[in-house]
């Protein structure tokens, strides 16, 4: 899956928790949202948005869209490799908890079908 038809089909599965996600999908998505969150920040520092409330609205809403996307493809990226999504709430858990996940999240993808649907396209 390429970079762009990973976006696309993120936010098109916005809160969708139900299914598969394949490792290129997952990272690229991570990706966007790195890149992304760079460029606005250069952007909100180089035009002095930080202390504007109307930014800081926007920034919250922006960041819980895409919260729910981040976590809807987690999810899907976890049933991927077999385990359940409920797993993503070891991100309560201090360090320990997000390097568990990654490790999760970087396995490779069970072969064919698994109890969460067919393998990813």
């Amino acid at each position: 899956m390429s970079f762009g038809q990973s976006i696309s089909t993120c936010f098109s599965k916005i809160g969708v928790f139900s299914g598969r996600a394949s490792r290129s999908e997952f990272w690229y998505f991570y990706l966007f949202v790195f890149l992304l969150g760079i460029v606005i920040n250069f952007l909100a520092t180089s035009l002095k948005l930080n202390g504007d409330s109307g930014y800081g609205v926007f920034s919250a809403i922006v960041a819980i869209i895409f919260l729910v996307v981040e976590l809807s493809v987690g999810s899907r990226r976890l049933h991927d490799t077999g385990k359940s999504g409920w797993l993503q709430l070891l991100l309560i858990v201090p360090c320990v908890g997000l390097i568990i996940l990654i490790i999760f999240w970087a396995q490779p993808s069970n072969p064919g079908d698994n109890s969460h649907g067919p393998a990813p396209a």
